[in-house]
């Protein structure tokens, strides 16, 4: 080999090892102060190019910045062996004229547990591509992780996909991650009983598992962890998160973007089974991080009661030097799309830091339910422009009604808006919308308010400790007649008041540019900082001492 052949051969190296270099600093670069405030397209939204065309430009009429767009397998590879990809060329091709980011979702070996979206000649060769069994040997339409052919056709596709994208969109403009399969777990039994499962659930239980768990004895995996469906589940975890684990090490090889798995929740007193069996659950997280290291992320799919407490069980511990990394942050690509949905995303965000917020099949939804999607998001795209030292979420409904922080002496009252006398839904009967904010801290005595339905006042920690409760009226003073507890001491201590409240906007260098005044009777003379239900603001709060 001549010199110039072997500086040609370093330099070919350089650039190809380079990129392998730089992908995770590229990665927290590429999602500094970028937050995905997106929405979930419905399953069918993206199987023609008609479609396509149709439906990206009304989500970024909508307010989203990106997109979550299923691919589809049996239309990726409807022959064996022959990709085609002109669907995914059209949804790149599209979101770029329409400057939104996409995140696509593999609806490759299994959608919500079963294996519809693999192409036809998958779903008739059985024999090649084994199905699940329940424990009475039923067949189910689920391909069984425990084959090899079914990992090699998945992963096939798969890698065909990835290096696609990697191509088409190389300097991750558009595509910005992606979603490995698609609710995977196993229903009517908790665990696959096919003769493949049934051989692998006779051996050890791995090392590298027993390690991650802590646990020091070792055998066979009924012997380690028992025989009851909860056993099973975590068999069957363990072999999930290591079929999830080839693709994903195979993704990245190819291409440089953050990966996640999503969960439908184990919700409703369900057994395992009859929820999705073994999926990417909180309780399950550390037997999927053990067998999926590669993956950045597992997400909730929160469509039940109790958001609040679905969101903190995936909200991942951040240290403040990962504030723009991705790994282990909370992501919720799919939530009911609802009236409430803006609230929620305000809470996300707010309380946990969230990467982002994805409500599901909204380009199907109505008006009324996108409207306070578009509304919430339009004030968070504003809101992250601000440099803040701390920031809160809240959300509150007829049962949850009240917060209270503590932020250095400063104690803040969050309530539902509702919870004022004065307003008529409040006893209507009717069921109350969710009220919920970003409560951000500027600095000392220098708060912000961006959300809907909310109310807050602030008090000293001596100020809150001497609080005395008033039955209010509906003119807000305290009702006639009433007792009104008397102090057994006197008053000591500072107060807080308000030193202004104003509704703002900010621009897209973060400097908040005044509306208009809140006082008199928008604040109570001066009581709280107040935003309706219905009503959606930023509001700007000012404090100071007193005695």
């Amino acid at each position: 080999m001549n010199k110039k052949s072997i500086i040609v051969f370093i330099l070919t190296s350089i650039l190809l090892v380079v990129p392998c270099l730089l992908r995770a600093e590229d990665i927290a670069a590429q999602w500094k102060d970028f937050r995905i405030l997106g929405g979930e397209l419905s399953n069918s939204a993206a199987t023609s190019v008609s479609d396509i065309e149709e439906v990206l430009p009304r989500m970024k009429q909508l307010g989203l910045n990106t997109v979550l767009v299923p691919v589809y397998w049996e239309l990726l590879e409807p022959t064996e062996g022959q990709m085609d990809f002109a669907l995914t060329d059209r949804i790149i091709d599209v979101a770029r004229a329409q400057n939104l980011k996409i995140v696509p979702l593999w609806f490759g070996a299994w959608k919500n547990s079963m294996s519809c979206y693999a192409p036809a000649w998958f779903k008739r060769d059985i024999k090649r591509f084994p199905r699940a069994l329940t424990a009475e040997g039923k067949p189910l339409e689920i391909a069984s992780c425990f084959s090899e052919n079914v990992l090699q056709a998945d992963l096939s596709a798969f890698s065909a996909l990835m290096k696609h994208i990697a191509e088409k969109d190389p300097q991750r403009d558009v595509v910005i991650m992606m979603q490995i399969e698609n609710e995977i777990g196993m229903l009517e039994s908790a665990r696959d009983h096919s003769p493949l499962a049934e051989k692998a659930y006779r051996q050890p239980v791995p090392q590298t598992l027993l390690k991650a768990l802590n646990i020091k004895k070792r055998g066979t995996w009924s012997e380690v962890f028992g025989t009851d469906d909860y056993a099973d589940e975590k068999f069957m975890a363990w072999h999930y998160a290591c079929y999830v684990e080839h693709l994903a090490k195979a993704a990245r090889r190819i291409h440089g973007i953050p990966l996640y798995v999503n969960a439908a929740m184990n919700s409703r007193g369900r057994k395992p089974g009859e929820y999705p069996s073994a999926g990417p659950l909180a309780h399950l997280a550390d037997i999927w991080m053990a067998g999926a290291p590669s993956i950045d992320i597992l997400a909730p799919d929160i469509y039940d009661t109790g958001f609040k407490s679905w969101a903190m069980q995936y909200a991942m511990p951040q240290r403040p030097q990962d504030a723009n990394q991705v790994k282990n942050r909370l992501f919720i690509p799919e939530s009911r799309c609802c009236e409430n949905s803006g609230v929620r995303a305000l809470y996300a965000f707010g309380e946990h830091q969230a990467l982002g917020f994805s409500p599901f099949a909204i380009d199907q939804a109505s008006v009324e339910e996108t409207k306070s999607v578009t509304q919430a998001y339009e004030l968070l795209a504003q809101v992250f422009k601000l440099q803040c030292q701390n920031s809160w979420g809240l959300l509150f409904d007829q049962e949850d009604r009240e917060r209270l922080i503590d932020d250095e002496g400063v104690v803040m009252t969050c309530r539902h808006y509702f919870t004022l006398p004065w307003d008529a839904r409040a006893t209507d009967g009717s069921t109350w919308l969710e009220g919920g904010a970003m409560l951000i801290r500027l600095g000392k005595y220098d708060y912000v308010l961006a959300g809907s339905g909310v109310v807050v006042d602030f008090k000293t920690r001596e100020e809150k400790r001497q609080e005395q409760q008033k039955k209010l009226g509906e003119d807000g003073f305290a009702e006639a007649g009433a007792a009104q507890a008397k102090s057994a001491s006197k008053y000591e201590g500072t107060r807080l008041g308000l030193l202004s409240v104003d509704e703002v906007s900010i621009d897209e260098q973060g400097k908040m540019n005044y509306l208009r005044r809140h006082n008199g009777d928008q604040s109570h003379q001066g009581r709280h900082a107040r935003i309706s239900v219905g009503e959606w603001k930023i509001l700007h709060i000012k404090l100071y001492e007193y005695k």
